[in-house]
């Protein structure tokens, strides 16, 4: 960037960037169906599917859509081991599943290691938070239920402002009603097609949460997780935005 522009708001994604999936639940329901497999491979391969999901998003699908549940289940499965015929055909029915049994309010209960202590520190040097959701009308609930929602500004849930990530609306409105101007917010999430490119399309610039290195080169910085992210931050001071902060955050 050209511009030095001061960062005022942090938007943030819920989903594996505030909250991670409990994944002993899905070893649960995977088992009952005769997957035998830990939590701690399903993390692993659900992170490692997360650039296929956003290559499925990129064609303008939902990321709500049992479409896209469908596509993230069968890339777990195969990356727990799951033969791909297999999965192709077990996919749709545990997607289904998933769904139905684990809903947002049971499955994405886990606070990220590190959240917390994130979010105050972001506070602590003048951000106001903002958490811009692909969600179900239940996110803001869910941010209270697991002690969350008193660490950040402003909640948007897809489903409950009608307009879903990429689409720019969901930020300019939100900035829009703070007063701040895109250029003084940046974005942090863990689609690309989603986060980046829907935040870049509003006018902020994004950060990609990348916690295992499988999206390889990008064209935005990459950081592990939240914690990365306001520690960077913060070493920066509340630095104006730039060449300068894109090196702080990584790349």
């Amino acid at each position: 960037m050209d511009t030095e522009e001061t960062v005022e708001v942090v938007c943030l994604d819920a989903g594996n960037t505030l909250v991670g999936m409990r994944f002993e639940r899905i070893a649960a329901l995977l088992a009952r169906v005769g997957i035998w497999t830990s939590a701690a491979a399903l993390e692993r391969a659900e992170a490692r599917a997360r650039p296929v999901v956003s290559q499925h998003l990129a064609g303008g699908r939902s990321s709500e859509d049992s479409d896209t549940g469908v596509v993230q289940v069968r890339c777990v499965l195969e990356g727990i081991g799951v033969p791909a015929a297999v999965a192709a055909a077990q996919a749709p029915q545990l997607a289904r599943r998933i769904r139905a049994e684990l809903p947002s309010r049971r499955l994405w209960t886990r606070v990220l290691p590190g959240v917390p202590a994130a979010l105050q520190l972001l506070r602590t040097v003048g951000l106001r938070l903002v958490v811009v959701s692909n969600s179900d009308g239940t996110l803001e609930a869910l941010l209270e239920d697991v002690g969350l929602r008193g660490l950040v500004d402003e909640v948007i849930d897809s489903a409950v402002v009608g307009v879903e990530k990429p689409h720019p609306a969901i930020w300019t409105t939100v900035l829009a009603d703070l007063g701040v101007p895109p250029a003084r917010a940046i974005h942090v999430g863990d689609l690309y097609a989603v986060d980046v490119a829907g935040a870049r399309a509003a006018g902020l610039e994004a950060v990609l949460l990348d916690p295992f290195g499988d999206w390889g080169e990008t064209d935005c910085p990459r950081l592990p997780d939240l914690a990365a992210f306001a520690r960077a931050f913060a070493a920066g001071g509340g630095a104006p935005r730039g060449e300068a902060q894109r090196c702080k955050l990584g790349s």
